[in-house]
């Protein structure tokens, strides 16, 4: 079962936080600030929310800076964070094992224990190697020598090709494809045709790393494509071969990176940016929604635009781009302004001065 009602109190030790206020209630969960009520924990950033007629909530998650207050709070510097770990502990149940359902394939030399949930439609491979508590939902697929780690859920209709190796806790929702080949193909510039490149890589994909609904993660063409512990990847990102991403990375929908993109750590991208291949993003870089990166980025780099440039730059490219129909306008005013002051000039020898 998940986590039983607990005091406010008891709340704030677990995240850090200092407890005040008025009472010691008992909490049972977390709800926004509209639909908060009894018993329920919701987060506000200004002392005029708690106090909106609106506002039924039991208690509150706020920031250290805010002190004056008789309601019950806990203070904490990041409550966006502090609200996260109290809403996953409250929702948090123990594992139940449904084992392994009647409809599901599992293949020859495979090692799969008792505590797993292996739903309708799933279809193991050969030496598939499950760890404790894993949950394969309806539809999946697992190929030859994949090994998957403890706690690991894989959602409906996940493909996982063969010899990949998927670490522990992590979540793989619907439609993701792990392992297919890389977009690697050859000219033939005699013929025209395009060759295919064989991929004969692997993808390695550490502990709690999360990928959305039909993102690919696309197998190496030698070697590994590695997706390092911690990072999230939205719904519909494309990861091609041989890339390398840090740890703890999040990119957001519809990103792509190219071939053997490098990704430091803590490296954030806004939703349909994309990285040429063989880039590298040092630690902690920043690539806004839209921009395409084609070029090395330095750590702590913050980039907007395509070309990307840095972002206060293409800040101010921005503006002046808006303003060229202006400026268009008025340098053919000018122009012509010239061209009758030129006009007015007195003639020597027949020609104007």
């Amino acid at each position: 079962m998940a986590m039983e009602p607990t005091r406010l109190s008891e709340l704030a030790r677990m995240v850090g936080g200092e407890f005040a206020g008025d009472g010691d209630p008992l909490i049972h969960g977390v709800a926004d600030l509209a639909t908060a009520g009894a018993g329920q924990l919701a987060f506000v950033a200004l002392a005029r929310q708690m106090a909106a007629a609106t506002c039924r909530a039991e208690a509150f998650i706020v920031p250290s800076c805010l002190i004056e207050t008789d309601r019950p709070v806990i203070r904490v510097a990041n409550p966006a964070l502090a609200l996260a770990v109290i809403h996953a502990a409250f929702l948090r149940k123990p594992f139940q094992a449904g084992g392994l359902h009647p409809t599901a394939h599992v293949g020859a030399d495979c090692r799969i224990p008792v505590a797993v949930t292996v739903a309708p439609g799933v279809v193991i491979g050969d030496r598939v190697t499950l760890g404790e508590r894993v949950t394969l939902m309806a539809g999946t697929v697992i190929g030859d020598d994949v090994s998957i780690g403890d706690d690991t859920v894989l959602h409906a209709n996940v493909t996982i090709y063969p010899d990949c190796r998927i670490g522990a806790r992590a979540i793989i929702h619907s439609g993701a494809v792990i392992g297919a080949d890389g977009f690697g193909y050859v000219t033939d510039t005699a013929t025209g045709r395009q060759v295919k490149r064989p991929h004969v890589g692997t993808v390695r994909i550490d502990d709690d790393v999360e990928i959305g609904a039909n993102t690919c993660v696309d197998r190496a063409t030698m070697g590994v494509t590695r997706i390092r512990q911690g990072t999230k990847l939205d719904n519909l990102v494309h990861v091609a071969h041989n890339n390398d991403l840090g740890e703890n990375c999040l990119l957001a929908g519809q990103c792509g990176l190219a071939g053997s993109v490098t990704l430091g750590n803590n490296v954030v991208m806004g939703g349909q940016a994309g990285v040429r291949d063989h880039v590298r993003l040092g630690d902690q870089a920043m690539v806004a929604a839209r921009a395409g990166v084609t070029a090395d980025l330095e750590r702590g780099s913050v980039v907007s635009g395509m070309p990307a440039i840095q972002h206060r730059q293409w800040l101010k490219a921005s503006i002046a781009f808006a303003e060229l129909p202006d400026l268009v306008r008025e340098i053919r005013r000018l122009k012509k302004r010239v061209a009758e002051l030129e006009g007015q000039l007195p003639r020597v020898g027949g020609e104007s001065k």
